[in-house]
């Protein structure tokens, strides 16, 4: 069965991926992104507790 030889697709399956893992992060980090978050305030604004109706 010619399909069981791993031999030919094994170096495709990893040659694909060091072709992944090398290009792609450097393309992904140099993106300039157009919407910066903006940073938000050290307070948060307090919370009012919730209330369990469990009966």
């Amino acid at each position: 069965m010619p399909q069981l030889n791993p031999n030919p697709w094994m170096w495709i399956l990893l040659l694909t991926w060091l072709t992944f893992l090398i290009a792609l992060p450097f393309k992904v980090v140099a993106r300039k992104f157009s919407r910066n978050p903006t940073p938000e305030g050290a307070e948060k604004p307090p919370s009012a507790p919730w209330f369990w109706r469990w009966h």
